[in-house]
């Protein structure tokens, strides 16, 4: 029998974890790192380039200690992220095959029980807070905001990944704060390249779930794009690469980070050119293998 659902039947959560902590990692999606990759990519971006910038502020020890900050800070976000989010979709999840066996929505975890752990993850996240500086602070509240109602936009418009991409790419902000102490133009503009990134990835994995969508009244970029899908993620991931490669030209970067991002872009292309929009898993392999392309401009950073 074909299994639809997105939680593996088997892997390390299975096979390692005590079977009462199991649903709970399952909620926090333990067992699929993309979306932690994903919101931390941005942070590790702006770290290094703060770093590049401002050596003379902060030693490679204290950087490390940071990067590793800003590691487990992603970790629990993105599971207090995907609890807020499954408990706003319960319902929905119940009618969509591949989130039917959810912990939340199959009944797993109680909604009292995943609130509960919703707010030891913001506790245990508050204390990673508050090793930054206050300005740091002041957004890791502010983001909340975002983090609480992204659910609701995909209720009453289409573009909720517009959303996502300003929630997800906030790191971009806070870890060039972490160092500077204040928000400068180069972590503005890699924030702004950040949720181009994200408008293109997360149409890619919009279209896995259109069809389910369609019928349920969700909304996203897939359904309100259709046949533009594709010139449309060209028009956003040009837009991604052109604002990483102004931050080197502001930052004064040598050849070999423009090198780098051309092989980046290049992995972004090569996304668009081979996706088949009407392949569930397609899609899912292509918005997996961002990750690649956030590495590799991790990697370009470091060489600037």
């Amino acid at each position: 029998m074909t299994n639809f659902s997105d939680i593996s039947e088997e892997g390390w959560v299975k096979n390692l974890l005590p079977k009462p902590v199991r649903p709970y990692a399952l909620l926090m999606r333990l067992d699929r790192p993309i979306g932690t990759w994903l919101l931390l990519l941005p942070c590790w971006w702006s770290l290094g380039l703060g770093w590049q910038l401002n050596q003379e502020k902060i030693t490679l020890l204290e950087l490390g200690y940071l990067y590793f900050l800003f590691t487990v800070g992603a970790i629990l976000m993105r599971g207090a992220g995907c609890t807020i989010n499954d408990l706003w979709d319960r319902k929905l999840d119940q009618l969509v095959a591949r989130t039917a066996n959810r912990p939340i929505a199959s009944g797993v975890i109680s909604v009292s029980n995943a609130i509960l752990f919703l707010l030891l993850l913001l506790t245990l996240s508050l204390m990673i807070l508050l090793q930054l500086n206050e300005t740091c602070w002041l957004l890791g509240f502010l983001v909340l905001l975002l983090v609480f109602s992204y659910p609701a936009f995909k209720r009453f418009t289409y573009w909720p990944q517009f959303i996502l991409g300003l929630t997800f790419n906030w790191g971009a902000l806070m870890g060039w704060v972490s160092i500077t102490g204040g928000i400068d133009t180069p972590s503005v503009i890699l924030y702004l390249a950040g949720i181009f990134w994200t408008l293109g990835y997360d149409t890619i994995y919009a279209h896995q779930d259109k069809e389910d969508d369609a019928l349920i009244g969700v909304k996203s970029s897939a359904l309100a794009l259709e046949n533009l899908t594709k010139p449309f993620i060209y028009i956003v991931y040009i837009i991604t690469i052109l604002g990483i490669f102004l931050i080197g030209w502001i930052s004064k970067f040598s050849i070999p980070f423009y090198l780098v991002c051309l092989i980046a872009f290049c992995q972004l292309i090569w996304q668009i050119r081979a996706l088949d929009l009407d392949s569930p898993n397609d899609c899912l392999k292509k918005f997996k293998s961002n990750r690649f392309f956030g590495f590799l401009i991790t990697f370009a950073i470091f060489l600037g």
